[in-house]
């Protein structure tokens, strides 16, 4: 019984996501786990800067005990919920702990809020760098002197690509773990596996990178979050079409998403970026700049249209289809297992 209250918990915690978001009032996670990778990253950095083995090494331990602290907690709300037959604050941790896990309104509304400040012909500086400071919040590119055209394609990158990290992925793994907990309350559960990916999350933005420190120091965090984030990445390739309407090119959207994704160095990011970009006929990818650095990345549905305010919207409503879709079948293999 306390299984299928741990599920019914897990859709409330969607819906609760969707309507409110992040409560104000309460610390996030992220925060904490934040505080945490930032504190021991500067340790390493400002002690072993010169040591490129320690600071390899290092990187995995911050890995390994980022992850293994946030599965702990979450398994130990687990137990006490399941231990003390549905205790109604434990529920509430749970309740609270999955919705800080996904981001759907959070992503969504911060997009949105950057496409209802761009107008067609915007000639308001103060606007215009009220635009940039909001698309710098979402992406690592240096968009300072990006147009508005650059502006409105980095916020849809970030919005395809975030949306596997964001909110596919960490459904995916938490529905992994309501299925286990279902065989033994000692597997891995919703809340465990929950926490542990939005770990592997932070790790891999906070220090994934493939520059200075962040070259050794990152790369067991970002191997992980490629890892964990292959399969939903993945079916989001597979499902994305079905509420859409291109299912009726499923074949032919797939194999070019597909070959169009797999051109980034991320096994994931690019996947996700292509589906999307091929649903909603828009065109990605091109010219970024980092640290003083152009980067060209490659070229996602050469023949899509141009980024604008439209395509955002149409993107915004795939992401809560494909959620529904998602929920709809999670719900059907859960009471059929």
């Amino acid at each position: 019984m306390a299984e299928i209250n741990l599920y019914f918990i897990f859709i409330a915690s969607i819906g609760f996501d969707l309507l409110i978001g992040d409560p104000k009032f309460i610390i996030h996670p992220v925060q904490i786990i934040g505080i945490y990778i930032k504190q021991i990253t500067n340790f390493f950095i400002h002690n072993f800067k010169k040591n490129k083995r320690i600071l390899f090494w290092g990187g995995l331990f911050i890995a390994l005990s980022t992850i293994a602290t946030s599965f702990v907690i979450g398994k130990i709300i687990e137990l006490m919920f399941i231990q003390s037959k549905s205790n109604l604050i434990f529920g509430i941790l749970i309740f609270l702990g999955l919705s800080s896990c996904l981001a759907s309104k959070s992503l969504i509304l911060s997009v949105k809020e950057i496409s209802n400040l761009i107008n067609d012909n915007i000639t308001d500086q103060k606007t215009e760098q009220i635009v940039k400071e909001k698309v710098q919040r979402i992406v690592s590119r240096d968009v300072s002197t990006a147009s508005l055209e650059h502006l409105l394609r980095s916020s849809i990158e970030s919005l395809t690509e975030n949306s596997v990290d964001g909110i596919f992925g960490p459904l995916f793994w938490i529905f992994i773990g309501t299925v286990f907990i279902k065989f033994s309350i000692f597997l891995p559960g919703p809340l465990s596996l929950g926490f542990s990916y939005k770990a592997i999350s932070t790790l891999d933005s906070m220090i994934g990178y493939k520059y200075d420190h962040y070259r050794y120091l990152g790369f067991f965090s970002a191997k992980i979050e490629d890892c964990s984030t292959f399969l939903p990445s993945r079916i989001v390739l597979l499902t994305l079409p079905l509420v859409s309407s291109k299912i009726k090119k499923y074949i032919s959207v797939i194999k070019k998403s597909y070959s169009d994704g797999i051109k980034y160095d991320s096994p994931n990011s690019g996947i996700s970026e292509a589906i999307f970009a091929y649903i909603s006929n828009v065109k990605l990818g091109g010219e970024n700049k980092y640290n003083d650095e152009i980067i060209e990345k490659p070229i996602i549905n050469s023949n899509g249209n141009i980024c604008s305010k439209e395509k955002i919207n149409i993107i915004c409503q795939l992401i809560l289809r494909l959620q529904i879709l998602w929920i709809i079948t999670f719900t059907i293999i859960f009471f059929k297992i």
